[in-house]
């Protein structure tokens, strides 16, 4: 698994919309939170999404961007977003090559629950192993204004 100080591999996928998006769209102006979990629609990983949803103001302000990462489809994406109101984008990772690049364990095909802080110059600053869903993302926030990403 990559480690901080690592350089965080670029991506291409489809989000919940359907959209393409690279992480490199969001470098030199955003630091970004990836964060892999499970499966949709679950209840740890209902609990995380929800309090990412919640936390976007401060993660707005701290000019930081979060995309949430699971080997679901996009149509397994775009209802768990409509259901539970989510305001940030979901990436698609069937072929669970995304996780490779990160060295993200996977469980027959689903992502181990991992969080990683990404500066605005693609450099990892902090991993989270085995997250516990209740209270990550204003353990992650906390963590990225401490390391001056704000």
């Amino acid at each position: 698994m990559l480690q901080p100080g690592d350089i965080a591999p670029d991506f291409t996928a489809t989000t919940t919309t359907g959209a393409t998006i690279s992480l490199h769209d969001y470098q030199a102006r955003n630091n970004v939170v990836l964060y892999f979990y499970p499966k949709d629609d679950t209840p740890g990983c209902t609990t995380e999404a929800c309090e990412f949803r919640d936390a976007k103001p401060g993660y707005d302000e701290s000019g930081a961007v979060v995309l949430g990462v699971s080997t679901d489809d996009q149509a397994s994406h775009q209802a768990f977003t409509d259901r539970y109101g989510l305001n940030f984008p979901l990436i698609v990772d069937s072929d669970g090559e995304i996780c490779d690049l990160y060295g993200v364990p996977r469980h027959g095909s689903a992502a181990s629950r991992v969080t990683f802080l990404i500066d605005t110059s693609g450099v990892i600053r902090r991993v989270w192993e085995q997250v516990r869903p209740q209270g990550h993302a204003a353990d992650v926030l906390r963590e990225m204004k401490s390391l001056g990403h704000s």
